[in-house]
């Protein structure tokens, strides 16, 4: 599923405004926004993947339209799931891009492939 353009602008404004540096990178079938690289979030199924303290996923699951993401039956730990109305207000995009930068510091990078 192509990413929408105006969620995408949205993604990238909210990094620029906070000065953060980041690069994109197509992953999961969407567009993945990477900080430091580390998977931050990114587009996913027609809505946005978080990626937060794993600690907090319980908590931030009860906030409405939004689920822990899964994978072959089971939780992966980090990482949310949320739908458009989840974010469609900045303060609620804001937030979301807030607990993702704070636990970015503290996430582990993906191995390199070797070549």
């Amino acid at each position: 599923m192509a990413s929408d353009p105006h969620t995408l602008e949205r993604l990238r404004r909210s990094l620029q405004i906070r000065k953060v540096e980041w690069y994109e990178k197509r992953m999961f079938g969407g567009d993945c926004f990477m900080v430091d690289d580390k998977m931050c979030f990114g587009t996913y199924k027609g809505g946005i993947m978080f990626r937060v303290d794993p600690g907090a996923g319980e908590e931030l699951s009860q906030r409405p339209h939004v689920s822990m993401m899964m994978q072959a039956g089971h939780v992966m730990p980090g990482f949310m799931q949320a739908e458009p109305e989840a974010y469609d207000r900045d303060e609620d995009l804001d937030f979301w891009i807030d607990q993702c930068l704070a636990y970015n510091p503290k996430a582990q990078a993906s191995k390199k492939k070797k070549k």
